[in-house]
């Protein structure tokens, strides 16, 4: 059985891989414990690679201690067989070629897209659909939230991404989940990337608003 150690460490690193780069005392406020306990708990984590720390200057006084994963502290995350998966991907682009390739990722398309069309047709208001989107998306490992915008727009956040490895072998894979979620959320939506994991952000986000409002681009 996990001890109460254990189970603080886990929750630190769940905090940190959802909500990013945080100090040991907004961590605190978060996980409702002390900030010296904090303190203890990614030090040890940082003394077995999992956690490191960037000092800030904001402003006068002391520089802030901003608390991060490290590679290692990502990879805790599952990634679902990575490894394997891209493997079967490169078979399929040998046997098939591009053409092959290209028809697999067509197929996941169409059978993502009715999974979520059930659940997201029955809703009526945007908001609606977007939260059940990112619940949807959470139960798919990518550690989803939806965020309302001052706008009027939302921000679709995904703090995780379990194909992340296979993504970045098959690229068309990113391609067709901003396919899916345009088609799923109707041709009166605009939606746009804003930040991507495979460009080095450390989260991939969506912008998502009625085609009453202006892109952004």
């Amino acid at each position: 059985m996990q001890d109460m150690t254990d189970r603080t460490a886990d929750r630190l690193l769940h905090a940190l891989k959802a909500a990013g780069p945080q100090t040991a005392a907004a961590l605190a406020r978060r996980l409702g414990i002390t900030a010296v306990g904090v303190r203890q708990h990614l030090e040890r984590l940082a003394g077995a690679g999992l956690t490191g720390f960037d000092d800030r200057r904001e402003g006068v006084g002391r520089p802030k201690r901003y608390w991060r994963l490290t590679d290692a502290g990502h990879a805790r995350f599952p990634d679902n067989h990575a490894g394997l998966t891209v493997e079967l991907l490169r078979a399929v682009s040998d046997v098939f070629g591009e053409a092959g390739l290209e028809r697999l990722i067509a197929q996941r398309e169409a059978e993502t897209l009715a999974g979520y069309r059930r659940r997201l047709d029955v809703l009526r208001s945007l908001a609606g659909k977007v939260r059940m989107l990112a619940r949807l998306r959470t139960e798919e490992g990518y550690m989803a939230e939806s965020r309302p915008q001052p706008d009027g727009s939302f921000l679709l956040v995904e703090n995780h991404c379990p194909i992340c490895v296979a993504a970045r072998t098959c690229q068309g894979l990113c391609r067709s989940e901003l396919a899916i979620f345009a088609a799923v959320l109707g041709k009166d939506v605009i939606v746009e990337r804003t930040d991507h994991i495979l460009a080095g952000a450390r989260r991939c986000a969506y912008r998502i608003a009625p085609k009453t409002q202006r892109s952004r681009k």
